[in-house]
């Protein structure tokens, strides 16, 4: 923490404009909430993962060597993907990942505005892994490593870096799409720091300021410095939406399915809007 407290008063010294007090301040208190909001879940997933590395008929022959780490470090990064990737394709998941992209500036502060109902269910996408025989203590410290990369990448400060790095990394160059509500940018570059990923499973795009500059924040923002609100807009707008539709099915998919679907509206789920965004250019 104190190294990220330093970063973000370097990065205010170099670039005031960044950075807007009540946004800031908001972001930290959404650090304070997801903090607390994950105590529970993460004790729990500690005990869960280590009866399950107890299972493992591999942790006599992982224990903590070099090359364990280097698996490690692939298992770690390709579930932070799909956790990731799915915290934006189902809403509910969505929900509890939205605050992390409502505000409208792109700074070292923005990466501590984590979402809070995201802490719940996260552990669930890193359950296969002690299963290899690979300890809690060594996934926590892989996850924090993790995390703390993920800090660096949340700054306009740092153009684009060498091709072979863009080409492997996340990088603040590809962090800006992820962060971006332009339609070419919506629901790309989950990366947490291999962006491999991305390109191998279609999610990735390339920043492209030339064209379309990233604008950040969401497509609809909330308009709100009121941290309990920026936890909770998009678990009450689901809730809305359950209580105006008449089927189950319309009811679940409010729940389930992408943001932007709709029963007896325009969909506007990221992947049909980049379809028809492309569909356009191409004519």
């Amino acid at each position: 923490m104190p190294i990220f407290f330093v970063s973000m008063l370097v990065e205010y010294w170099f670039a005031k404009e960044k950075y807007h007090g009540k946004d800031t301040t908001v972001s930290l208190v959404m650090m304070l909430f997801s903090a607390v909001i994950e105590f529970i879940p993460k004790v729990l997933a500690f005990v869960v993962f280590f009866y399950l590395y107890q299972l493992s008929p591999l942790q006599d022959v992982v224990h903590r060597q070099w090359w364990a780490w280097l698996l490690l470090f692939f298992a770690d990064d390709i579930s932070y993907y799909w956790f990731h990737r799915l915290n934006h394709e189902v809403r509910l998941f969505w929900a509890g990942h939205v605050p992390h992209h409502s505000s409208i500036y792109m700074n070292l502060g923005t990466a501590l505005r984590q979402g809070v109902g995201e802490r719940v269910h996260k552990f669930f996408f890193w359950l296969w892994i002690p299963l290899l025989g690979f300890d809690p203590l060594m996934m926590f410290t892989m996850m924090g490593v993790s995390l703390i990369y993920q800090f660096f990448v949340h700054t306009e400060l740092v153009d684009k870096l060498p091709k072979p790095i863009e080409f492997i990394f996340n990088t603040p160059s590809h962090h800006r799409v992820h962060h971006a509500s332009n339609i070419r940018y919506l629901d790309c570059n989950h990366a947490g720091i291999l962006i491999i990923w991305d390109r191998i499973f279609g999610t990735f795009s390339e920043e492209l300021k030339e064209i379309d500059q990233p604008v950040y924040g969401l497509t609809v923002n909330i308009e709100t410095f009121n941290p309990v609100k920026v936890a909770t807009h998009e678990y009450a707008a689901i809730w809305k939406d359950v209580k105006r539709a008449d089927k189950w099915s319309d009811k679940l998919n409010y729940i389930f399915n992408s943001p932007g679907w709709s029963h007896d509206g325009e969909d506007k789920r990221a992947k049909v809007l980049r379809k028809k965004l492309k569909e356009k250019e191409l004519k």
